[in-house]
């Protein structure tokens, strides 16, 4: 093998690959703002790429992640916890919050904070919300220690809140990243089943499956 020749990926995993495509929910990002443990990045991560939403980004002011996704791929301390789910889920880093912003903005991404209701701001609870609405969303996760920040708040389109009714009113990042996350791309599959384009338009004469069979080697 030469230098510039890559190693052929096994034809289970491009099989795998080629079965899951047609269920990941494009144009959907969950973001990590802040976050203040490595074992808490890597799991967010495991529950972007199993729910099968596209992308993660992680607004990193101390720098502890490099901006390459490839070295990010090799970090024992994030590939360990995601179970190596960064090898699959692009992973991108930003300075602070505004830069993160900026470039979702930029890029036509309406963004959403998971965070308590929030006095003058649109709040919801989480199945309250219609998150079929947005061509493109964002959904921001605040740090375990501090939550989401309020310049985050402020930028964001609403707040969306997990019910609780427990006499511990609150979820660690990992637990609260998946039960959001299966919402909004549950309802993003759906929809993605029944029409090829926003505004309900190119409705499927036959609607794609929401449900991935089981996998023939187990």
């Amino acid at each position: 093998m030469t230098v510039d020749e890559k190693p052929k990926p096994k034809p289970a995993v491009r099989k795998r690959a080629n079965e899951i495509k047609s269920f990941r929910c494009k144009n959907l990002i969950a973001v990590i703002e802040n976050p203040s443990d490595f074992k808490n990045i890597g799991t967010v991560i495991r529950n972007v790429n199993a729910l099968g939403v596209e992308k993660a980004y992680v607004v990193d002011p101390h720098r502890r992640l490099p901006d390459d996704w490839q070295d990010m791929r090799e970090q024992r301390n994030i590939s360990g916890p995601s179970v190596s789910a960064v090898k699959w889920t692009f992973v991108k880093r930003f300075d602070n919050t505004d830069q993160c912003f900026d470039y979702l903005e930029g890029n036509n991404f309406t963004s959403i904070v998971t965070s308590p209701h929030v006095k003058g701001k649109t709040s919801i609870y989480l199945h309250e919300g219609d998150y079929t609405a947005y061509t493109k969303l964002a959904v921001w996760f605040g740090s375990e220690a501090t939550g989401i920040s309020d310049r985050a708040v402020e930028r964001a389109e609403m707040c969306v809140s997990v019910p609780m009714f427990g006499m511990i009113e609150s979820l660690n990042l990992g637990t609260s990243s998946g039960i959001v996350l299966y919402e909004v791309a549950k309802q993003r599959r759906e929809y993605q089943s029944r029409y090829r384009m926003r505004n309900k338009r190119g409705e499927r004469t036959e609607p794609l499956p929401t449900i991935l069979p089981p996998r023939a080697d187990r």
